[in-house]
């Protein structure tokens, strides 16, 4: 089967290939019927043009990037699933890369990506100034999410963590609940770490004086289902559990349900991000919801401004994105509504 090349185009529509190429790079310099007519021929002669070539000529494209520490899980399906909705909204691609969260597999990632991604999404915990520096090229638009890097040079949109994990122990103490051990994620998880932090400041605020119980976890359902065993394995059990992620209260449920316990007669159960199957465990996972797919699309229209500031369809995201706490069965209190993080800033 023969290619056809721009020359074709150029030799069938009666112009130069000068013209052809401004007509499909959206260039000036051809009338609209000219460049009607080279795009008629383009299509019936079934001409796709040579991306490596138009990204010299455009210096674009039209690809962007998303480093995440991992693609398991359906938090990060979610977050992926965001971005990619909205980069086609607007005509881009999306290449994903993983780094495990380590920090040699995080830099080979963005040096792969050098002159194929015209911006990065970039979710990381390695991912500090030093890092993106070292890493980046100076003119590489980047969107941060869920960093506590603070430089002009990068768009940052966090979830609002501590918040969150504050408006979760309130619930569990107004449900009744003092005695609430907390689940953490991984040490240099800026998340674990921001979540940590609100459940500790929520605990002297709401239950002062209330022992605090914190367990090591690797926001994974494996961790969790550890961290469930070491809480029962004191013989002081917790009247409930704050999971940092809902991967690991799922995890913290099945240990629950092994040891004969049942959720939440025994013991109330909550986790953080609302992820899609939190709904439909037995019993339904109280949480934190994290617009998750908001949270990617927000990181998306970020990138887009920095790439385009003339688009004006653009909407701005806000640096903090808000999240809710859902009640459902596991915490042993009745619906009764969404408590919202959102407040004035």
């Amino acid at each position: 089967m023969t290619t056809v090349t721009i020359k074709d185009v150029a030799r069938e529509a009666g112009v130069s290939v000068a013209s052809v190429s401004r007509a499909l790079n959206g260039g000036g310099g051809v009338t609209a019927a000219t460049g009607e007519r080279i795009r008629a021929v383009a299509n019936r002669l079934r001409y796709v043009p040579h991306g490596a070539a138009r990204s010299l000529i455009t210096r674009r494209t039209h690809t962007v990037g998303a480093l995440l520490p991992d693609l398991y899980g359906e938090f990060f399906s979610e977050l992926i699933r965001g971005i990619d909705l909205a980069a086609r909204a607007r005509g881009l691609h999306l290449l994903v890369s993983s780094s495990h969260d380590g920090v040699e597999d995080a830099a080979a990632a963005l040096r792969a990506m050098r002159g194929r991604v015209d911006g990065m999404v970039i979710l990381s915990s390695r991912a500090d100034l030093a890092f993106l520096r070292a890493n980046l090229p100076e003119t590489q638009p980047a969107v941060l999410l869920n960093s506590a890097v603070r430089d002009a040079h990068y768009r940052v949109l966090n979830i609002d963590n501590e918040g969150g994990a504050r408006a979760m122990v309130r619930h569990l103490v107004d449900a009744g609940h003092r005695q609430i051990a907390f689940i953490t994620g991984p040490e240099g998880n800026f998340d674990a770490a921001r979540r940590e932090h609100g459940y500790r400041a929520a605990m002297a605020e709401f239950a002062p004086g209330t022992p605090l119980r914190v367990v090591a976890g690797e926001f994974t359902e494996e961790s969790g289902y550890r961290a469930g065993r070491e809480l029962l394995a004191t013989g002081t059990r917790p009247q409930a559990v704050f999971a940092g992620n809902d991967m690991m209260a799922i995890g913290c449920l099945y240990a629950f349900q092994e040891a004969g316990l049942e959720v939440p007669r025994d013991i109330a159960l909550a986790g953080f991000d609302d992820i899609p199957i939190a709904r439909y465990v037995t019993p339904a996972l109280t949480t934190v919801r994290v617009r998750i797919v908001d949270l990617g699309r927000g990181a998306l229209e970020q990138l887009a401004a920095l790439l385009d500031p003339s688009d004006q369809s653009t909407t701005a995201s806000s640096d903090t994105l808000d999240c809710e706490v859902v009640i459902r069965d596991s915490c042993g209190a009745r619906p009764h509504g969404k408590s919202s993080t959102k407040k004035a800033r």
